[in-house]
């Protein structure tokens, strides 16, 4: 009897010391916070990158770190609730994906302590997010997704080298898509492009705006707007209707075969290069000593599909058959 009492008193002990372990390895556990705009594939890749590299760092998921996510389907009026839900779990670090997430979440938490980590930004500094390319601000820095719009040109004028005037819907509320512009408009004389640009601000204008357009380019580039990708099906329906073929920044609208082509970002390095970035703030690192990050060269890739380009009437150029490029 007594030896059974004595094991049962082991086992209670036993069962309270895993009890206090497994509650101080939850105590332990880094929690983050992530705020997205809505819900699309290049910003879902931005999330599912950052996580990865958060891991390859050493903060694994469900054992060293734990996610909070939110968004707000593109609804800014929105994201300072979202803001002040993910601020009340006290985060050790918030993950704002886009530019009007980041720039509310900048006012919202300033002087909270809580490290800022952006992504999918194509201008922090014209954002006023960060001081320059060269520093991050007091407690934020993060990942760009500033496409190499001169690389884009160069793939543009190989898959149609005929092409001279470069139309660009954009949203002209956006500070992403009014950087961008003007980056396009920089590299446009030395890649032979004279830019057109239309401003959009409402996707129900998009089927007009882009009709406007006929007769007046040769190509459209379907930039990384938060009002423009989310569209791009429409976009592209109206470019086909005014013979004006479509290069986008993302290539998924192209391997469903709804825009012809795509030389575009990918966001899961994108998301990767944010985490990169988290991890040195976690592990120790003033966010105000950390310079955003912008993509390399490399990390942009072209997609073709065979079924769009001939909806479009456009061959593709012998020169690129061999390019390992091209989908059905």
């Amino acid at each position: 009897m007594l030896k059974s009492k004595s094991a049962w008193l082991s086992g209670l002990a036993l069962a309270g010391a895993l009890m206090v372990s497994a509650g101080s390895a939850a105590a332990d556990q880094i929690r983050i916070g992530i705020a997205n705009f809505g819900e699309h594939p290049q910003l879902n890749a931005a999330i599912a990158g950052f996580k990865k590299a958060l891991t390859d760092n050493g903060f694994v998921e469900g054992k060293d770190v734990v996610y909070t996510e939110s968004h707000t389907n593109f609804d800014a009026s929105l994201v300072p609730q979202m803001i002040a839900k993910l601020q009340a779990e006290q985060p050790k670090l918030i993950y704002t994906i886009t530019t009007p997430v980041s720039q509310i979440a900048k006012k919202a938490l300033a002087g909270s302590g809580i490290p800022i980590v952006f992504a999918a930004v194509t201008d922090p500094v014209a954002a006023k997010l960060v001081p320059s390319w060269d520093a991050g601000d007091e407690g934020m820095t993060g990942a760009s997704d500033l496409q190499d719009v001169a690389a884009v040109m160069a793939f543009t004028k190989k898959l149609l080298p005929n092409a001279k005037r470069f139309g660009v819907p954009y949203n002209p509320g956006e500070a992403n898509d009014v950087a961008l512009i003007e980056k396009i408009k920089a590299a446009a004389p030395a890649a032979g492009f004279e830019v057109v640009e239309v401003g959009v601000d409402n996707v129900n204008d998009i089927q007009q705006r882009i009709a406007s357009l006929a007769g007046k380019v040769d190509v459209i580039y379907g930039p990384a707007s938060n009002l423009i990708q989310p569209a791009i099906a429409a976009v592209s329906a109206a470019a086909r209707q005014a013979g004006i073929p479509v290069v986008n920044s993302d290539d998924s609208a192209v391997r469903n075969g709804t825009v012809p082509a795509s030389f575009a970002l990918n966001y899961t390095q994108v998301g990767m290069n944010a985490g990169n970035i988290a991890a040195e703030i976690l592990k120790g690192k003033d966010p105000k000593t950390i310079a955003p990050s912008r993509p390399a060269y490399k990390d942009h890739m072209a997609t073709i599909s065979r079924k769009a380009m001939a909806a479009f009437g456009i061959e593709i150029p012998a020169s690129m058959a061999d390019c390992g490029c091209i989908v059905d």
